[in-house]
């Protein structure tokens, strides 16, 4: 009986291969005849050339029209209809009686996006950095469950940031489910979304819950590098805890901090989903940062010619900023695995 079944299944594994063996012996055919072109040694290059293409059409391609477009000016989309080169745009980019007051400025918008882009990302890495070490201190103790915890608090990192737009947006609304339970306490409802005073704090908690676990993780790897002997050492000779966190655990924490630090500075500049999601950049410019004047610039003007070039302009001065901070990410990287190789 056993042999039967044996050969049954051998039978139906054989034939489900015929289609795999089909599709292999095809490829085959169209492999050969180039690897014989190129050589076995050149044959990674091929693989790597649909990629190769696919990033040269969407991320090369348009980056260069995207700085022409900011060395022009006009209404027009096509290059060869456009003034060119000029820095006309970059003028009224920069064209301010006072830099530190965006009412003067032609741009006033760009500028207000500017000085909110400033105080979110300050607030929230600040924030970031802070919660993901107390977090990371705590998933790395031995308590119950702790596996289930550092899965709880990874979670948002998974969802899409319209969704956590979404889900936060029907929570903090003033018909939403926060404010439900503020009244059923007895307490007045709270405008966290239209009232100005409110509306930057709501979307920075919104971005560091939705970010926090991947920071935490980074965190809780330094955590996990950290000698135990180190700690043993220090509990034979009475120090308290709080000294063993300012004197071993942090320091050592330090290189794993820095690059959280850059990281989420970075991905805070670029922050748009959300805020776009919850606020829409309200109330007024409250909480309008660099991306939306970027997008509503070039792509979502109402009432006016959308302004291409000006847009274009707008998000080389975000890039040169954004190469800034990764330069700043690779020298620490290096620095630190330079180090490593000295110990």
């Amino acid at each position: 009986m056993e042999n039967i079944r044996n050969q049954i299944k051998i039978f139906f594994l054989r034939i489900l291969n015929i289609p795999f063996a089909f599709l292999m012996h095809a490829i085959d055919l169209i492999m050969w005849p180039i690897q014989k072109i190129v050589g076995v040694r050149n044959m990674p290059y091929i693989f790597l050339l649909p990629n190769l293409i696919f990033f040269g059409l969407f991320v090369i391609v348009p980056l260069i029209a995207n700085f022409f477009f900011s060395l022009s000016s006009g209404d027009e989309l096509l290059f060869a209809e456009r003034e060119l080169p000029t820095t006309k745009q970059y003028d009224q980019l920069f064209d301010c009686e006072s830099y530190l007051n965006p009412n003067t400025c032609t741009e006033d918008f760009f500028w207000r996006g500017v000085y909110n882009t400033l105080f979110f990302v300050v607030f929230q890495v600040g924030l970031m950095i802070f919660f993901s070490v107390l977090t990371a201190v705590i998933l790395n103790k031995k308590i119950i469950g702790r596996g289930f915890f550092r899965s709880v608090f990874f979670f948002p990192v998974l969802l899409s940031p319209v969704v956590v737009g979404l889900i936060w947006q029907w929570i903090l609304l003033k018909n939403g489910a926060f404010n439900a339970i503020i009244e059923s306490y007895g307490g007045d409802k709270v405008s966290f979304l239209t009232d100005p005073s409110w509306a930057m704090a709501s979307v920075i908690f919104v971005s560091i819950w939705a970010h926090m676990g991947f920071y935490t993780l980074i965190v809780l790897a330094g955590l996990q590098a950290i000698p135990p002997n180190l700690y043993e050492a220090a509990e034979m000779d009475g120090t308290s805890r709080e000294r063993i966190f300012f004197r071993i655990t942090l320091p050592l924490l330090m290189p794993n901090l820095l690059v959280v630090f850059i990281l989420a500075s970075i991905k805070g500049v670029q922050t748009f989903d959300e805020i776009y999601v919850l606020t829409g950049g309200g109330p007024g410019t409250s909480t309008s940062l660099i991306v939306q004047y970027i997008f509503t610039t070039g792509f979502a003007s109402s009432g006016s010619v959308q302004n291409f070039g000006l847009a274009a302009a707008a998000s080389m001065v975000l890039g040169v900023v954004l190469l800034f901070l990764t330069l700043m990410q690779l020298y620490f990287s290096r620095n630190k695995e330079s180090k490593h190789q000295e110990i």
